[in-house]
C-alpha cells in the first residue's frame, strides 16, 4: 500500500543561528588597517599667533538669565549704590557693607525677577579701591550665587586673625574711668557688632560686661535687679541692662574734679576725700619753696652818710659834677702811682683841681 505524504511544509526558521564558536565569531580580519587620523595644518599667520587671545575675559560674577521684558536699573538706585562705596580699609567693616547693601536691595521689586540676580548685578557698583581689585582677580565664572559672593567677600577682608583680635578685645573688656555706664554698654555692642561670628552666648556676653563695670555700676545693676543680677534669666539680664543704659542722668558719669591744694574736702564721700588728701599732700611735696628775697641796697653818700648818691650830696654846694670828676681822676692817679711804686704822687693835671671832702690831702715828695 502507497501512502501519500500530508503535504505539509515547512517553512525555514527565521531565528538566527548561534555561534557554534564564539572565539571565531571575535576574530578581526587581519586585511583591515586603521588609517591615522589627519589633522588640518594651521595655516594662521605669525601676526596672529602672537595677538593677546580675546576670550577667556568673562567677569568672576556669573548673572543668571533674566525672562523679564524691559528689565532696566534706574540711575537713581545705581546712585544710590555707589554713595556709600566699600574701599577695602582696615577700619571698614564688611559686614556692615553686606547689611547696608542688603537694605537697599530689600527695597527693589521687579516682577520675574529674582532678588539674588538684582544683588549680583548691584554688588560691583558699591565697591571701589582695594575691593575692586580684588574682585577683577577672581577667576572668571567663579561666583555663580550670592552666597559664594558673600562669603568670599568676607573671607577677604575679614581674615581670621581679625577675628581673633576682636575676640580678644571683647572678652578684655574693661570700663573706662570717666566713662557712663550707658557709654560703656555701647561699646561694648559696637565690638560685638564688629564681630559678628564672634560666637559668644548671651550668658557669656552679660558675665564680661558685668565683670568690667565698676563696683557702683555692679551695685546699681544689682538693685535694679532686686538684689543680685544672676538671680534671673540671661534675656531678662538683657533686657534689665537695655533699660538702666537708656537712663542718661548726671549720676552715670564719675565726677572728676580739679584737686588744688585749697580743695575743701568736707563735701565728698569718704573714699573721694581720702584720694583728695593724698593728692594735696603730693601737691605739696612737689612744691618748689619760692626764692628768697633780696633786700634792695640803699645808696649811702661818701661824704656825708646820707641816703643819697654822693654826687647829690649837699655838703658840696652843687658841685656834685664838679666831684664825680675829681673822684675818678683821683682814682686813675691813685692806680697808676701806684702800679709805678709812688704811692704820694701827685700829678699835676690834678694838682690845683679841689679834692672831695673827706679825702686826705695828698703831700708830693
Amino acid at each position: 500500500m502507497r501512502t501519500h505524504s500530508s503535504g505539509l511544509v515547512v517553512e525555514p526558521s527565521t531565528t538566527p543561528r548561534r555561534c557554534r564558536n564564539k572565539k571565531h565569531s571575535q576574530q578581526v580580519d587581519p586585511t583591515i588597517v586603521e588609517k591615522p587620523v589627519v589633522t588640518m595644518a594651521n595655516t594662521r599667520t605669525m601676526v596672529e599667533l602672537l595677538q593677546a587671545p580675546t576670550v577667556g575675559y568673562g567677569d568672576a560674577i556669573v548673572i543668571p538669565a533674566i525672562l523679564a521684558e524691559n528689565f532696566e536699573l534706574k540711575h537713581g538706585l545705581l546712585n544710590l549704590v555707589t554713595s556709600k562705596q566699600f574701599c577695602g580699609f582696615k577700619k571698614e567693616d564688611p559686614h556692615a557693607h553686606i547689611r547696608w547693601f542688603n537694605k537697599i536691595t530689600s527695597t527693589i521689586k521687579y516682577k520675574d525677577v529674582p532678588n539674588s540676580s538684582i544683588k549680583l548685578m548691584l554688588f560691583p557698583f558699591s565697591i571701589e579701591g582695594a575691593a575692586q581689585i580684588w574682585l577683577k582677580k577672581e577667576p572668571p565664572r567663579s561666583i555663580v550665587t550670592w552666597e559664594d559672593l558673600v562669603s568670599k567677600f568676607i573671607n577677604q577682608f575679614f581674615p581670621p586673625l581679625k577675628t581673633t583680635n576682636l575676640r580678644n578685645e571683647i572678652t578684655n573688656f574693661q570700663q573706662r574711668f570717666d566713662e557712663s555706664f550707658c557709654e560703656a554698654w555701647e561699646r561694648f555692642k559696637d565690638l560685638l557688632r564688629g564681630c559678628s561670628h564672634h560666637g559668644f552666648t548671651e550668658l557669656h556676653q552679660i558675665d564680661t560686661f558685668y565683670n568690667s563695670l565698676t563696683s557702683t555700676d555692679q551695685d546699681s545693676l544689682n538693685a535694679a535687679a532686686g538684689g543680685n543680677l544672676l538671680t534671673k534669666t540671661p534675656k531678662d539680664a538683657l533686657t534689665l541692662i537695655e533699660n538702666k543704659s537708656k537712663v542718661r542722668t548726671l549720676r552715670n558719669r564719675p565726677v572728676v574734679v580739679k584737686v588744688s591744694t585749697n580743695t575743701s574736702t568736707s563735701g565728698l564721700s569718704p573714699d573721694v576725700a581720702a584720694l583728695t588728701d593724698d593728692v594735696k599732700a603730693l601737691l605739696l611735696k612737689n612744691t618748689t619753696p619760692p626764692p628768697a628775697s633780696v633786700k634792695a641796697v640803699k645808696e649811702s653818700c661818701v661824704t656825708c652818710g646820707g641816703p643819697r648818691p654822693y654826687y647829690q650830696c649837699l655838703a658840696t654846694d652843687g658841685n656834685a659834677s664838679g666831684y664825680q670828676d675829681n673822684i675818678q681822676a683821683y682814682v686813675s692817679a691813685a692806680a697808676v702811682n701806684y702800679n709805678q711804686g709812688n704811692a704820694g704822687h701827685r700829678p699835676p693835671s690834678v694838682a690845683h683841681q679841689v679834692r672831695p671832702p673827706g679825702f686826705p690831702p695828698f703831700q708830693n715828695n
